[in-house]
């Protein structure tokens, strides 16, 4: 299904949130959040819903895709782009459209921002459909850009070599808040410079998945690309404005809520430990563990989660 109608959404502190409504708008309503944090939605139809069971919320979140200011512009305030902002965004966005409950999508960097929401107003969710499971735990983030380099030294040794030499030996926070201030440089060739290397790093991690998309990260162009990394150097290198522990400790709060959990074995970006502590502490949740999948995805983490797109279609 393409989108049938779109718009922005003005937040009241100079951001406008793109969105697109796509389906059936007399469907049950769902809301996907995007990962990155940066990506922007995808572009185009998807087949991911039942046009005729779904009514379907995508949205750019603050920086990226359509919506404005964008974080490619070294001018943008990032101050005005974190956690607790994109949370607002989508309870606004909800009451704006006027949907009273939905279910809430989200994978990778989508999913820990799903989680989040849920968590903050378990009220209006219905069900959860969550891929590529994270929380953006500090550890998790350590081990994204650091730990994983056991397995790709060259790669890490590049990633890291890219900051001045006093941000390359501190913890990972330092490393990628340099990224970050690379990435706010007025001089494009420094930004273009710095988010080459980041993407670099990226597909090194994904780079074994052969049954998914490797070469996903720099697949990114021009303005998508710069604004991919600086919003990702700014929420990593500020752990997410989340507490330690923060979202599993508050997991009880969707007890009640029916939820897929759908990761793959062999993400190494994302271990499935992740997924499965969530679902040893969520009775409601599900965990699909996708045998021949990574962080990317396959045809068998696609053709699960159709399957349970089409279960929660029929509650």
């Amino acid at each position: 299904m393409s989108p049938y109608a779109t718009g922005f959404l003005d937040t009241g502190d100079g951001n406008r949130i793109y969105y697109e409504k796509l389906g059936n708008p007399d469907g049950k309503p769902a809301v996907n959040l995007h990962g990155g944090p940066g990506s922007g939605s995808v572009v185009g139809p998807t087949k991911a819903w039942d046009p005729e069971a779904w009514h379907v919320i995508r949205f750019d979140q603050r920086g990226c895709g359509q919506s404005t200011p964008h974080a490619s512009d070294p001018n943008t305030d990032m101050s005005l782009n974190t956690t607790a902002h994109l949370l607002a965004d989508i309870e606004m966005l909800r009451e704006h459209l006027g949907i009273e409950k939905w279910l809430v999508k989200g994978g990778s960097w989508g999913a820990t921002l799903a989680l989040a929401y849920a968590e903050k107003h378990p009220e209006r969710v219905t069900e959860m459909i969550i891929p590529a499971v994270t929380m953006t735990r500090p550890e998790e983030t350590e081990w994204l850009y650091r730990g994983v380099g056991r397995f790709f030294p060259e790669a890490q040794d590049r990633f890291r070599n890219h900051v001045p030499e006093e941000d390359r030996d501190g913890d990972v926070f330092q490393l990628l808040a340099a990224y970050g201030r690379l990435l706010a440089s007025p001089d494009r060739a420094v930004q273009e410079a710095a988010a080459a290397e980041w993407m670099t790093w990226e597909d090194a991690v994904i780079s074994l998945e052969s049954n998914g998309t490797p070469g996903a990260y720099s697949a990114r162009v021009d303005d998508a690309r710069l604004a991919f990394v600086r919003i990702c150097a700014h929420y990593f290198s500020n752990k997410a404005w989340l507490e330690d522990g923060q979202i599993l400790r508050d997991i009880h709060k969707l007890h009640g809520i029916p939820a897929a959990l759908v990761h793959g074995r062999h993400d190494l970006g994302s271990p499935v430990y992740t997924a499965w502590q969530i679902a040893q502490a969520w009775p409601d949740a599900t965990l699909y563990v996708i045998e021949d999948s990574g962080h990317t995805g396959s045809q068998e983490m696609g053709r699960i989660l159709n399957q349970v797109t089409a279960e929660f279609a029929k509650r």
